[in-house]
């Protein structure tokens, strides 16, 4: 029975990893899988002590801060400036809450991903600069939360990972 309660908390935290693709948070939840399991089989998640949590909650941390963190470089980069970042992480969260409804929640992907880009260039452009500069600026927020969500997504399957080799009887 523990064989088959343990294959679904790791499938759930394999699919969690799916969250992602809708802009929420996978990586926490994975974590939130992993203290359910601790607490319902503490017998059987020896290993899953205070260390343990602490590492895979600094990782899930770590996911977050570097997905805005390269959003940030992405744009500096590629000369936008510090107004121009702070509107493409504003847009890339309201592209994800505008953009959740549709494509059966995918849309989110795509309005984080746009929004970060729309945001940066209208801050950009506020600031009196010229359009091809900050259209660059733009495209470097787009890359850099691109990037930056795919490094999110790679952190999870470090989670999924470690929360297996622990579940796993």
């Amino acid at each position: 029975m523990d064989l088959l309660i343990g294959s679904v908390f790791i499938l759930f935290m394999a699919l969690s990893l799916g969250l992602h693709l809708f802009s929420l948070p996978g990586n926490w939840l994975i974590l939130g899988l992993m203290v359910l399991w601790r607490i319902s089989h503490p017998e059987a998640a020896a290993g899953m002590d205070t260390t343990f949590f602490i590492i895979a909650g600094g990782l899930a941390l770590l996911g977050e801060l570097l997905e805005f963190g390269v959003q940030l470089l992405g744009a500096k980069r590629f000369g936008g400036s510090g107004k121009g970042n702070v509107g493409g992480i504003i847009g890339a969260l309201v592209g994800a809450v505008l953009g959740a409804p549709f494509f059966f929640g995918l849309g989110a992907l795509a309005g984080a991903l746009g929004g970060a880009y729309a945001g940066c260039l209208l801050l950009e452009i506020g600031q009196g600069r010229p359009f091809d500069v900050a259209a660059r600026a733009a495209k470097g927020a787009f890359f850099g939360k691109f990037l930056g969500l795919g490094i999110k997504f790679g952190i999870g399957v470090c989670l999924v990972g470690l929360g297996a080799a622990q579940i796993w009887p």
